[in-house]
């Protein structure tokens, strides 16, 4: 969105916040699970040998949200070399999902998305950069108006939340 406003691609005044994500640990659907984030959690105990899941930290905007509210929470150093670390938030759920992975860090839209896996924790939003979903209108205008402009609020609210938002 910063790149669009620089070059004025985008009606600067319509910018806003549209939809917000959280981060969740997820496991197996099955998993019995039920963790209570906060600083110091036993995330390297919960994982005893198994792999961590989630999107790279070092490339990927899901891993390095994940990596931050590690570090802030005090326990990346006890769990960085058990990252199974992913292309893809898409591709961490999927190692949690066929249970190849016992745990895995992905975001709660990821999560509602696939019926093989459940949300056992929710990482603290003071842990991580806001994830933020920016939406604008563009120039030149888009015949017959822009979901922005012709979306219901209401309905396009409930659409959202049903997936996660």
């Amino acid at each position: 969105m910063d790149y669009l406003e620089q070059r004025r691609l985008i009606k600067t005044d319509t910018r806003r916040n549209l939809l917000r994500n959280r981060l969740v640990l997820i496991a197996p659907a099955d998993s019995k699970a039920s963790v209570n984030i906060a600083p110091g959690f036993p995330l390297a105990t919960l994982l005893g040998s198994g792999r961590l899941a989630m999107a790279n930290p070092d490339a990927v905007p899901a891993g390095k949200y994940g990596k931050a509210s590690l570090e802030a929470l005090g326990v990346w150093k006890d769990v960085q070399s058990k990252v199974a670390a992913a292309e893809n938030v898409r591709a961490a759920l999927v190692l949690v999902s066929r249970g190849e992975a016992p745990f895995g860090i992905v975001y709660k839209t990821d999560a509602a998305a696939d019926p093989k896996v459940r949300v056992v924790g929710l990482f603290p939003e003071n842990t991580h950069p806001p994830i933020i979903y920016p939406s604008q209108l563009r120039l030149p205008a888009s015949p017959g108006g822009s979901f922005l402009e012709v979306a219901e609020p209401a309905e396009a609210r409930a659409i959202f939340e049903k997936h996660g938002f």
